[in-house]
């Protein structure tokens, strides 16, 4: 046994061998409720050989041999009472040995299991790494990578992580808390890897933009501003260039894995009572794509790899946070294993899973502390709201009259008792999967603002899309998402518009950035938005005119927040909303900065919000 006496910050301090191509994890810590870990090591007939350690603290409880010999499986217990070190794995063949690699047991940053995830105090900025900033361009080309920088809207751009890095002042001034990063692991495909969804290494930043260490470092500069990190996660699926793909270990590590058969994406087959079991195979174990073949978490093996990848991710760079891309494509019992590890080692985390479905019933299915009909039993806290964000959208494009408009977000909200936490929801107007929300709105600068009131002040956590605050549209091919993910203008060399320093920017765009500012810098600061109960009152509708408001209430405090869909300016009737104005007379409209007299009705212009204070 070697004692670890000094924490190694490097990725790769490991000893290397030739015999041993790949070991993963490639560490652990001490400390940790997975005690048990599981190591996968890979190299030439490997298998063929007898692995034995000698270390105290430690002890190797479990070999699996799989079909393919060039992998085997290590299984090692440590002890509450191991110390951090180097143990020493030795290959025998006989009494000889062939081959030792060194394997660490680091030891934790203090603390570290209490890690705070995101909540509702934090508004979230979503960022495709390949299309923010590039600030680093000797990493643009690397000579092992399969593709190369195109200026199509399906090529890479060249934006990396230490462009992140390189704005975070700009983030945080925004008022933004948290930054949720598209995949940034290792996606070496020929074409269409900009975007981060078919990893190649689920241990490796992709070099593209940056290393383990510059993802660590993003993470460490964005703590000392006050930004969490959440990481893009897909325990679905890989990308059909992963080693292990490429080389399985077994002959069911995948699904369909020598047939490849499509996903029918019926994810409703997992809650329908009438379901057929061909219908449920054929959603979960299909491909998402051709090029993204489908894990089969059913393998223990699998399922133990995965489990522990997230861990170690959480672990190593001080994540605040997991999104969790096409949750409902993985084994449906394998995510209640997942994320139960994940919070069992990290008690105030919080995960967000894709569930893109317009139905709350179908959501709510997938949230910690909903009673199922079926008996299922989730751990993942959080969901994104897309019912809502269908919902709303949708009203506000919509036409006046019954059933129309604001009605409709008013009762997808009625259903939140379907939710076992509503609260903890994540919302949002677009994210990198859909249309601009500018675009989504015609690019109607009222309605857009409107929207942007709503997700700043609704119950939830907000999330944003880059560019968003100044007006980044789709306009051109609304459904084209190498489109919606374009450069943000000034993160490139010879951007001739800078919005990080507002140079070309026109009027709107200014305004509309000084728009986010004001909200979100107000919002950061104000329980009554993070906690506060949710009152809402059915929307009005008169001819052309459509009056929707609710109010947050926390501590005595209450924000009331009103909007007119009509053209027309319009008197808000005080007296239908006098249960929680009660005695209150004035209060304080932060979007114009004046105070407001409530003892008669509130005059709102046509297409307009307003967000009142009524202070105790």
């Amino acid at each position: 046994m070697k004692l670890f006496k000094f924490f190694i910050p490097l990725f790769f301090a490991i000893k290397s061998y030739a015999q041993v191509d790949r070991i993963e994890p490639p560490n652990w810590w001490i400390g940790m409720q997975m005690s048990k870990v599981q190591i996968m090591m890979y190299g030439d007939k490997l298998a063929a050989l007898d692995p034995k350690i000698d270390s105290e603290g430690v002890k190797l409880i479990a070999v699996d041999r799989v079909e393919n010999e060039n992998y085997i499986f290590l299984t090692l217990e440590i002890s509450k009472n191991a110390m951090p070190q180097n143990i020493d794995i030795y290959f025998y063949q006989g009494k000889k040995v062939k081959i030792t690699h060194e394997y660490q047991l680091l030891p934790r940053k203090e603390n570290a299991s209490n890690i705070e995830g995101f909540t509702p105090k934090d508004v979230m900025y979503l960022i495709t790494p390949d299309r923010f900033a590039n600030g680093d361009t000797k990493n643009d080309e690397i000579s092992s990578m399969k593709e190369k920088l195109g200026d199509g809207d399906y090529d890479r751009h060249g934006g990396d992580l230490q462009g992140i890095i390189n704005h975070l002042d700009y983030i945080h001034d925004l008022g933004f808390t948290a930054i949720w990063l598209n995949p940034a692991l290792e996606n070496n495909m020929e074409k269409a890897s900009y975007h981060g969804y078919s990893t190649t290494d689920y241990y490796k930043i992709d070099p593209r933009f940056g290393s383990n260490e510059k993802f660590r470092e993003l993470a460490l500069k964005a703590k000392e501003k006050g930004i969490k990190i959440i990481m893009d996660v897909i325990p679905n699926h890989c990308g059909s260039e992963h080693w292990f793909f490429l080389d399985p270990p077994m002959n069911n590590w995948f699904n369909n894995q020598d047939n490849y058969t499509n996903t029918t994406h019926v994810r409703q087959s997992i809650q329908d009572i009438h379901a057929s079991e061909f219908d449920k195979r054929g959603h979960a174990d299909g491909w998402f794509v051709e090029t993204m073949p489908d894990l089969n978490q059913k393998n223990p093996l699998v399922s133990k790899y995965l489990i522990q990848n997230a861990i170690w991710w959480i672990e190593y760079a001080g994540l605040s946070g997991l999104r969790v891309d096409t949750y409902p494509y993985a084994d449906r019992d394998f995510m209640g294993d997942w994320t139960r590890d994940l919070m069992v080692e990290y008690p105030k985390f919080n995960i967000v899973g894709e569930e893109w479905s317009p139905n709350p019933a179908i959501t709510s299915y997938w949230q910690m502390g909903k009673q199922n009909h079926d008996g299922y039993i989730s751990y993942l806290p959080s969901l994104m709201d897309f019912p809502l964000q269908i919902a709303f959208v949708e009203a506000l494009n919509d036409d006046f009259g019954w059933g129309k408009g604001f009605i409709k977000a008013y009762q997808m909200l009625a259903n939140d008792f379907l939710y076992a936490d509503p609260y903890n929801l994540v919302i949002f107007p677009d994210n990198h999967d859909m249309t601009r929300f500018y675009t989504q709105v015609n690019n109607d600068l009222d309605l857009f603002n409107m929207g942007i009131v709503y997700f700043a002040t609704m119950r939830g956590i907000p999330q944003f899309f880059y560019g968003t605050e100044i007006l980044m549209n789709s306009n051109k091919s609304p459904g084209n998402h190498g489109l919606i993910r374009s450069n943000f203008p000034g993160g490139f060399p010879g951007d001739r518009i800078n919005a990080f320093n507002r140079k070309g920017l026109n009027m709107d765009q200014i305004k509309t950035l000084d728009f986010f500012k004001k909200i979100l810098n107000w919002r950061k600061s104000n329980e009554v938005i993070h906690h506060g109960k949710l009152i809402q009152f059915a929307p009005m509708t008169r001819g052309w005119d459509e009056v929707y408001s609710y109010f947050r209430i926390h501590n005595k405090k209450k924000v009331w927040v009103l909007f007119n869909r009509g053209n027309h300016s319009i008197e808000v009737d005080m007296e239908r909303y006098s249960e929680l104005i009660e005695n209150h007379t004035r209060g304080y409209e932060i979007l114009s900065d004046r105070n407001i007299e409530l003892k008669k009705g509130i005059l709102m212009e046509g297409k307009s919000s307003m967000i009142i204070e009524l202070n105790p």
